[in-house]
């Protein structure tokens, strides 16, 4: 498969590891990508460093928001912008493994989606651990079975789903797989490690509170 892919990235204030991010999908091994990169608001040097790799790279574009919309409503909107018939997901703060893209590509034939293992930065432990080996049937009813930064779909089925759900300021991520479960797609859980994910200071641990509400709110979704 040598389909245009679509990397979708939100930043907001990561002066100090939005380069290395951006160079890991850069070394992709697996050419036939643009990146597309919205700035959300940074108060730092974010801005100026996405603006120096748009200068060296024709494959990136960058979009800026005069202030914070938060991460649903920016991956909505570069997901707009996109051209490509696959979406691929990358956080600001992770990075992919170079093979990454050569690798999930491979099984886009036969499934709506293909996620992966990721290892957490600065260890050897695996992501998700052992919860990886038991049914995501079963592990969706207590977190969510993926890793949302390998996240590599189908754009036509993603546009199909609505995308993600503005209503979701947190969990976005749990409710998109929610919705795509709802309709019958299929999502292929890799074994390999193809991501390197930061726990410290992201996300998931900054707002951890308000992820369980949403993921809760997520998971009562799947009745209606």
């Amino acid at each position: 498969m040598n389909k245009k892919v679509s990397v979708i990235m939100s930043v907001c204030n990561e002066e100090k590891k939005v380069s290395a991010s951006i160079e890991s999908i850069l070394n992709q091994t697996y050419k036939n990508f643009e990146f597309l990169i919205l700035d959300d608001g940074s108060t730092d040097s974010t801005y100026q460093i996405l603006k120096d790799y748009e200068n060296k790279d024709q494959r990136i574009k960058i979009y800026q928001n005069t202030e914070n919309i938060g991460l649903t409503k920016s991956l909505n909107f570069l997901a707009s912008k996109s051209k490509g018939s696959i979406l691929a997901r990358q956080d600001a703060d992770d990075l992919s493994l170079k093979n990454r893209f050569s690798v999930q590509t491979l099984y886009l034939d036969k499934f709506d989606a293909v996620v992966s293992r990721a290892r957490i930065q600065g260890t050897n432990n695996k992501v998700p651990g052992f919860s990886f080996y038991i049914p995501s049937k079963i592990i969706r009813r207590f977190k969510n079975p993926h890793i949302h930064g390998t996240l590599m779909i189908n754009k036509k089925i993603f546009q199909s789903i609505g995308g993600y759900d503005e209503n979701f300021k947190y969990a976005q991520d749990f409710k998109l797989f929610i919705d795509f479960w709802r309709d019958g797609y299929k999502v292929k859980n890799l074994n390999e490690v193809l991501y390197i994910l930061n726990m410290k200071d992201n996300i998931s641990t900054k707002f951890k509170k308000e992820q369980e509400v949403y993921f809760r709110l997520a998971n009562s979704s799947r009745l209606k």
